[in-house]
């Protein structure tokens, strides 16, 4: 009998193929990539085209609350700041 082992950057790719954005809060928080530079930049080398977008905290954080519990503190202004969403374009 094999173990599945979970592979971060495996599940990332699954998410943005699947027509998801991501941005770099949800690739740690979700899939525990710590470089979603580096996997974008593999991605592009198979020949994916990667887009991206800036989008505000407030959305990301959203997005994120739809699997997990993610709080931002009182003094964040989160509503304010913005964060580069990435996807791929088919």
């Amino acid at each position: 009998m094999t173990s599945a082992n979970y592979q971060p950057a495996m599940a990332l790719r699954e998410h943005l193929l699947e027509g998801h954005r991501v941005s770099l809060l949800e690739a740690i928080l979700l899939f525990g990539v710590q470089s979603l530079n580096a996997e974008l930049a593999r991605m592009k080398k198979e020949g994916f085209i990667v887009k991206s977008q800036r989008a505000p905290m407030a959305k990301i954080i959203r997005r994120v609350n739809e699997y997990t519990i993610c709080k931002v503190p009182d003094a964040l202004p989160y509503r304010e700041i913005h964060m580069t969403e990435y996807w791929i374009s088919r």
